[in-house]
């Protein structure tokens, strides 16, 4: 007598293989953790949802005030609240996508050990959150931006706007990959959790979020292909170009990003199915 199973669980050889019809399968189990997600964020808050705009709001203000006044630091002529908003609406999608990513393994021990389904659900279900919490502060981007062009602000808005979803997909895939392979390093090594939120800081740094890359290119000229270097770049740079104009629209760089996104999505996927199947014995 023969039975039929409805799931049949193997040991699959490829690395790079990602069952997609059985992540669908588990569609309603994705579903609740993208609802765990943004529920969790705000549970037994005052404010709840609002933190969502009060974070980036205050976080540009402050940049008003420290950068643009106090140090002075040119935005190309775009006005600085659209401008830090801007570049703070995709930097804190990807900070968000990386930094939870990178937990994934040590945050979801004890259900990993427990009950079977495509781990890849996991970090996706924390892409798709925080793609809602980003369309949150893209709603303010927008409403800010459109105060200052209803004032007489003339932004040379162009074709680089059909770009923004390909911009935004290309943060989600970079912090997905860089999170899964910081995730699978440190179910061994634990201490590289403690450097996440320093590299991360600093990385927003060496990224333009509160300078435009024409100030580095006249400022330190020899150092430029560390930004350029860095994928972030022209995401960003691409993105203020879209809506305002300015900015260093190149298809080289977008290129480099392109690829190096690509490049990073496959290696973590790679490093993560490998350490999926034996990191119960390890943690």
């Amino acid at each position: 007598m023969t039975k039929d199973w409805d799931i049949i669980i193997t040991n699959k050889s490829n690395l790079l293989s990602i069952d997609f019809g059985e992540i669908w399968r588990y569609r309603d189990l994705l579903a609740m953790y993208v609802k765990r997600d943004i529920v969790t964020f705000y549970k037994q808050t005052i404010l709840g949802p609002l933190w969502f705009v009060i974070q980036p709001l205050f976080t540009t203000i402050m940049f008003m005030f420290v950068f643009g006044g106090i140090a002075g630091i040119s935005t190309d002529g775009i006005p600085q609240a659209v401008f830090y908003l801007a570049g703070l609406v995709c930097w804190n999608y990807f900070q968000d996508c990386l930094s939870k990513c990178s937990d994934t393994f040590n945050a979801n021990q004890a259900i990993f050990g427990k009950v079977y389904f495509p781990r890849l659900v996991v970090p996706l279900s924390i892409v798709i959150s925080n793609l809602i919490k980003m369309a949150i502060q893209f709603a303010l981007f927008l409403v800010v931006y459109i105060y200052y062009f209803a004032s007489g602000i003339d932004f040379q808005i162009n074709a680089a706007l059909l770009l923004v979803p390909v911009l935004i997909v290309m943060l989600g895939c970079l912090g997905l990959g860089f999170g899964m392979i910081i995730s699978s390093m440190t179910t061994k090594y634990r201490d590289l959790r403690f450097l996440i939120t320093f590299g991360v800081q600093l990385w927003m740094y060496a990224t333009p979020v509160i300078y435009p890359l024409s100030v580095m290119k006249e400022t330190y000229p020899k150092y430029i292909w560390v930004l350029v270097a860095n994928p972030l770049t022209a995401i960003l740079e691409t993105f203020k170009y879209a809506f305002t104009g300015v900015g260093e629209f190149n298809w080289f760089y977008l290129g480099y990003s392109f690829i190096f996104t690509i490049t990073i999505l496959i290696v973590g996927i790679i490093i993560f199915n490998r350490v999926q199947r034996n990191f119960m014995d390890v943690i």
